[in-house]
């Protein structure tokens, strides 16, 4: 496997590159297996000579292989310059030493490191580790870039995010966007935004533009390859995960996808039963780390074991909510993973009631279960009502009846005349609401 392209950053050269050069080599770094480890070579030879110098590139290099416990002690051995404080501080954040991270951001600047750079960092150590309030006050101190700096309204985003603001998080990764078109992490992170929240056209084009303008985005590829897969469309999907393949050949995940997707690819477009029982189980398997979650939450669902999705349909809210501190917004949390994958909290358990109850698998007769798969287009609703559904994924009657009241009002622009709409609809042809007991 050859590497992607030559990087004409040096780090071991003769000048030191800059931060920003810094960045281009380590996205390279990471394009292939094969260039990790040509570069993981590197940093070992460098790591060998002595000197202050060789301990500055050599602790980058480590830093940028992910190595941050050696980064540390090398860098630890630098000569004092902005550089030296700047990965000092990266590596204590990934380390979760978050005091010290921040202190040696600070010292950055009596070395000339830009002063909203730093700034920008320390919002970004703060957020880390869950200090909100301190974060906040971060970029409070540097608003006067809002519509100036792309990264500024980056970091407010991911702020946002993790404080549970998603529409304002997703306005600032389009203000970023807006005001540098090549930042990939604002677009990686809209993408996911909008792949939560099941807006899949948007996700799938924000993902493409990623897959174009990036060497190999691991994440962006396997995500958009989940949506591709999910619409049927495995030859896009396959190709999505064989591009992670050909420069990632023993990336995982990517091989547990591929064989999935050559399974999807052998099934008879008749068998609509089995396909969405595949899909379900691919669903229910999906690990809870690969979801945005609060740092509160994944703590609480880790002391749980409550690895995946399909745990959590073995769960009740109340259980959850009676766990020592997880509240109504971890909860909150939890219900928006769900509901966009047409899921609730408790859904497991209502099934395996329903069937020991009547003797029989938690299904519908088949009348019930052809009017159920039927498309929503059969309602013959209102363009708004019709985008609003969209929006939470909802694409046959089966769907609309998963979802309750609050659920439909909680979408943007989705108001009680629709909501009325819909009720009327469903309701002529004997189906309703779920209803929350």
């Amino acid at each position: 496997m050859e590497p992607i392209t030559e990087c004409e950053v040096d780090l071991f050269g003769g000048r030191l590159p800059s931060i920003d050069e810094i960045k281009e080599l380590s996205i390279f770094v990471h394009c292939s297996e094969a260039n990790k480890m040509a570069f993981a070579e590197q940093v070992e030879e460098n790591s060998a000579r002595g000197g202050a110098k060789a301990a500055l590139t050599a602790g980058i290099g480590l830093f940028i292989l992910g190595r941050d416990g050696e980064a540390v002690q090398k860098l630890e051995k630098a000569k004092d310059c902005k550089e030296k404080f700047v990965y000092l501080g990266f590596a204590l954040r990934r380390l979760r030493r978050f005091d010290e991270a921040t202190e040696n951001l600070q010292k950055s600047l009596d070395y000339e490191a830009d002063p909203l750079f730093v700034t920008l960092e320390e919002a970004a150590t703060y957020r880390c580790a869950s200090d909100f309030e301190a974060a906040a006050r971060e970029l409070k101190g540097c608003a006067n870039f809002k519509g100036v700096s792309g990264e500024y309204h980056y970091q407010l985003g991911r702020l946002d995010e993790a404080r549970g603001f998603y529409e304002q998080a997703m306005d600032n990764y389009k203000a970023a966007l807006e005001l540098s078109p090549n930042h990939q992490n604002a677009l990686f992170h809209l993408a996911y935004r909008c792949d939560l929240s099941g807006d899949d056209e948007a996700a799938i084009d924000y993902y493409k533009q990623i897959a174009l303008n990036s060497p190999v985005y691991v994440s962006a590829l396997l995500n958009l390859a989940v949506l591709y897969e999910d619409r049927g469309r495995y030859e896009r999907a396959t190709r999505c995960v064989e591009k992670v393949l050909k420069f990632h050949p023993n990336h995982q995940r990517a091989i547990l996808f591929k064989k999935d997707i050559d399974s999807s690819k052998t099934m008879f477009y008749d068998e609509e039963k089995e396909k969405r029982r595949g899909r379900r189980i691919q669903i229910l398997e999906t690990p809870l780390s690969d979801f945005e979650l609060s740092v509160r939450s994944r703590n609480c669902l880790r002391k749980m074991k409550l690895e995946t999705i399909g745990d959590l349909l073995n769960i009740t809210e109340p259980e959850l909510l009676s766990y020592k501190n997880f509240g109504e917004t971890s909860l909150h949390e939890i219900r928006l993973i769900l509901s966009s994958k047409g899921l609730r909290l408790g859904m497991a358990l209502e099934e395996k009631q329903a069937a020991a109850e009547e003797g029989l698998e938690a299904s519908a007769t088949a009348e019930e279960e052809s009017l159920l798969n039927k498309s929503v287009d059969e309602l013959q609703l209102s363009v708004r009502a019709r985008k609003c559904l969209q929006k939470l994924s909802i694409r046959t009657l089966g769907d609309v009846t998963q979802k309750t009241e609050a659920e439909l009002l909680g979408v943007k622009n989705f108001g009680v005349t629709s909501l009325n709409e819909i009720k009327k609809a469903i309701n002529n042809l004997g189906l309703s609401l779920r209803k929350l007991d």
